[in-house]
């Protein structure tokens, strides 16, 4: 687990916010947008990366500079992390299932998709265990276009790990 610290919700200008939304039934929500990604696939093309692990990197590194995606609650108090981790589900061809990678973040793409595809390739359980706190959750599905998705929920109100989901990319030139 990466390194956090409890944050005094006495005095921490979310505290009344986050006790507003924690006790919701549904404390979490849904935002879909589009982007454009053209000169992120010309970057990767050229590089030869793979598109699925450099667009985890990319949305990772933006979100870990985000104080607000580092929260998490430990036995039922917040703490804010040092550095969130990845887990992405990853479908095996053979068998058309997908399995739950975990992948430890790291300071470049390069070293980043590197590691994740290697990881990717040689892990053959489905899931490894129960998600840590320390990860932002990925769930890519590049062979549907959709423009909203929803998720099982486990009902735990202590979960606040932000998921991130895309589909088919459609209308980009990247040459």
């Amino acid at each position: 687990m990466n390194n956090y610290k409890v944050i005094d919700e006495k005095r921490w200008k979310r505290a009344q916010h986050c006790a507003v939304f924690r006790n919701c039934v549904e404390p979490s929500f849904c935002v879909t947008f589009e982007l454009d990604i053209t000169n992120f696939l010309k970057k990767i093309k050229k590089q030869k990366y793979s598109f699925t692990m450099s667009l985890v990197f990319a949305v990772s590194k933006c979100a870990n500079e985000i104080e607000e995606f580092r929260y998490r609650f430990i036995d039922g108090k917040v703490a804010l992390f040092d550095k969130i981790d990845t887990a992405f589900t990853y479908l095996n061809k053979k068998t058309e299932l997908f399995k739950v990678v975990n992948v430890p973040m790291k300071d470049t793409i390069e070293e980043y998709v590197e590691l994740a595809g290697k990881t990717a390739n040689e892990q053959e359980e489905y899931f490894t265990g129960p998600l840590g706190n320390d990860v932002f959750q990925f769930s890519p599905m590049p062979w549907i276009s959709y423009t909203h998705i929803s998720h099982t929920n486990s009902g735990k109100k202590d979960n606040a790990t932000p998921l991130f989901d895309w589909g088919k990319i459609l209308s980009v030139k990247a040459g």
